[in-house]
């Protein structure tokens, strides 16, 4: 049976109190291959309600209860795996084999380090004769976006269970399909009644009224910066807790004992993985100004060897935006890039040769980037690379930080101490040197308007905890 018109409320699939429907398009073919119920606030009421009554238990199970839960979980999101990468393939047009190896992967990874870090996390510390302890921060609403869809739901759900929290998710209602998915996963594994909820809807009818909601203690957003800004004002009236992850322009400082071949070309990948759809894409890329021309060459070489298409086959790696809104945007601001006199290196306005449908970005290289352009500021969120030059260590530093952004920076370099030492002055809250393996025990989150508070493995636990300290505890 498809639950796609349907919520997950209090260990139930039911039917939204208003029946409203939405179409989920396939951005690969821009037609509709499902739609999904869309919430209101009295959906979000009842949804509320029930992680509510179910916090006033499962805040009290000990943590090898929930430790056990998230082993189930993790067991039943492996048996699923394959229609979570399917899910996505068709929600986000994700080429299959990125959609298995990545976008499902991340929620397993997720699970999996959420999992390592619970074992040996400490609930309790006595400090003389005060006992310090740590405890679940209440109801959470849980508000996702489309990009990473299992990436996100899965660093929120895992620590809050892990916490004694519970929760109510709102995936993004342009890729709901996988978080439908989880919640069968979900009520598989055994979750208790009310422990996990999910509306799907729109941000101003589900999310702000989550986040607004006097019953709810926390709201964990991702998305961007202009949407996280609507969360945080509806949350403010109740003084709640926000957690959020949100926009950023992340540069990539490639010093000039960088191996320029492997530096330009691995930038390159990093920056139109995923279709260039990640909040923390090396989208800036910094170049000595004596090697811009090479770089540019380099460039176009690696985004030229992208093949653009049908996410069903085999040499795809690069698949459509994912709606468009996107697509629009996207093409305004390749456009903007043009006018306001950058090199354009490859790729361009429009579809890719051969496509005349589907929301299809050309690969696109721009050199000559200035400081101040439009395309070197705004996040693009599509396979758009800026490139851009620097005198020296000092003014590559200051123009990787001249930005409001500060979620990452990626340093290339062949000296290490170097290397660290640059990212030392990096405003961001991930530096990446020489193109690491993804790490999801290391923290994640922002400086500046890419956001506050810090997800995965024991960070993601921290933020779904109240601290309590009982003084005169006793020995």
């Amino acid at each position: 049976m498809s639950y796609h018109e349907h919520f997950y409320i209090d260990g139930e699939w039911v039917s939204p109190v208003s029946p409203k429907t939405l179409d989920v398009i396939n951005p690969a073919t821009e037609e509709a291959f499902t739609r999904i119920a869309v919430g209101s606030a009295a959906d979000v009421d009842k949804a509320v309600a029930a992680a509510k009554a179910a916090f006033e238990t499962f805040s009290r199970t000990s943590p090898a209860e929930r430790l056990a839960l998230l082993k189930r979980i993790h067991e039943v999101y492996l048996e699923r795996f394959e229609d979570i990468a399917q899910a996505v393939s068709s929600e986000m047009g994700a080429p299959l084999a990125f959609a298995r190896d990545a976008q499902a992967w991340a929620g397993r990874g997720h699970l999996e380090s959420t999992i390592k870090a619970f074992e040996t996390y400490e609930f309790s510390e006595k400090r003389g004769s005060t006992m310090v302890v740590k405890e679940p921060i209440g109801v959470c609403a849980l508000i996702t976006p489309w990009n990473w869809p299992l990436n996100q739901i899965v660093c929120k759900v895992a620590p809050a269970i892990a916490a004694g929290c519970t929760v109510v998710l709102k995936p993004s209602e342009i890729a709901p399909i996988s978080g439908i998915v989880f919640a069968e996963v979900m009520h598989a594994a055994g979750v208790p009644k009310g422990v996990f909820n999910l509306v799907n809807g729109t941000g101003a009818d589900v999310g702000q009224i989550m986040a607004s909601h006097p019953d709810v203690d926390m709201v964990s957003f991702t998305g961007s910066t202009r949407a996280g800004i609507i969360v945080a004002k509806a949350a403010a009236d109740t003084v709640k807790r926000v957690a959020q992850e949100l926009g950023g322009k992340s540069a990539n400082i490639i010093l000039p004992d960088a191996d320029f071949e492997t530096a330009v070309t691995k930038g390159v990948r990093g920056c139109f993985s995923n279709t260039g759809q990640s909040c923390d894409a090396p989208t800036r890329m910094l170049v000595p100004r004596a090697r811009h021309e090479e770089a540019l060459a380099i460039a176009k070489v690696a985004a030229d060897a992208f093949r653009t298409g049908d996410p069903n086959a085999e040499d795809t790696n690069l698949g459509p935006v994912v709606s468009d809104i996107q697509f629009d945007k996207i093409q305004r601001l390749i456009e903007t890039g043009i006018e306001e006199g950058a090199t354009l290196v490859t790729g361009g306005p429009g579809r890719p040769e051969g496509l005349n449908r589907g929301y299809y970005i050309r690969p696109t290289v721009f050199g000559n980037v200035t400081p101040e352009m439009t395309i070197a500021r705004e996040e693009i969120f599509g396979p758009v690379l800026s490139i851009i030059s620097y005198e020296d260590e000092e003014d590559a530093i200051r123009i990787a930080n001249d930005t409001v952004y500060g979620l990452a920076a990626y340093v290339q370099s062949t000296d290490i101490a170097r290397a660290r030492r640059v990212a030392s002055r990096m405003r961001a809250g991930s530096v990446y040197l020489n193109y690491p393996d993804w790490d999801t025990m290391a923290s994640f989150g922002g400086y500046k308007q890419s956001g506050n508070g810090r997800e995965y493995a024991d960070f993601g636990i921290h933020d779904f905890l109240e601290i309590k300290s009982v003084v005169g505890y006793g020995d």
